[in-house]
């Protein structure tokens, strides 16, 4: 198989099963139009987090990594009118890129950005006592995955769905000699989900338009 391929069943995948709207289509030229990295999941798999999302019965999503809030808006339509979600932004010209793709979706009253590190993003929100998160979608710098999977730990309840993504690192992830912080930050994530008592999970390679990659589920348990 070829990247050829896999990008020809990804589109016939999306314009059958995810089919492109005005605001999911603005928000990507925006945040080309901005600069901003073309690292945005692809429309599958932003139709994937929505369905994950729908299925969870999900009123509050915690999301780490907005970037210009593609995967923010596919996440964000699963909720419920009185639903709400967080996500959490480094850079503030990219949090700026999302508040308008945000606003033009319709979304801005249920959706808050918040910029500044994660980690304390995060810790703000312990801090906050917030309300549990139903599902958290990690997809932020790969070297703190396992902090934000500690994070997400106090920040959801018995049921939640944690979504690790990008966990494949073009198969590194394989490799324990690697000195990429990524894959290294990954391999931790993956090795915490897989022995802490309160998670159950797994992790999948996939293939299509963004190349080799996957993502790992992660649930919480009592």
């Amino acid at each position: 198989m070829t990247q050829q391929q896999w990008t020809a069943v990804d589109t016939y995948f999306t314009d059958l099963l995810a089919p492109a709207d005005e605001a999911l289509t603005a928000a990507l030229h925006d945040s080309d139009a901005a600069g901003l990295p073309q690292i945005s999941v692809a429309a599958n798999q932003g139709k994937l987090l929505q369905l994950l999302a729908q299925i969870q019965g999900a009123h509050r999503i915690l999301e780490i990594g907005t970037l210009g809030g593609y995967s923010t808006i596919w996440l964000a339509r699963a909720l419920p009118a009185d639903g709400r979600l967080i996500t959490l932004e480094y850079s503030p010209v990219h949090a700026d890129v999302a508040r308008g793709n945000l606003a033009r979706a319709g979304l801005d009253k249920l959706t808050e950005v918040r910029v500044g590190p994660a980690l304390d993003s995060l810790a703000a929100l312990v801090d906050e006592d917030a309300t549990p998160f139903d599902l958290v979608f990690i997809d932020a710098d790969k070297a703190n995955n396992p902090h934000y999977v500690e994070w997400s730990l106090k920040l959801t309840r018995p049921g939640s769905l944690i979504i690790v993504d990008n966990v494949v690192r073009s198969g590194a992830v394989a490799d324990a000699d690697s000195t990429d912080p990524g894959v290294q930050g990954t391999r931790k994530a993956l090795e915490l989900i897989a022995r802490h008592p309160k998670l159950s999970g797994t992790a999948l390679q996939t293939v299509g338009t963004k190349g080799y990659d996957g993502l790992a589920l992660a649930r919480v348990l009592d």
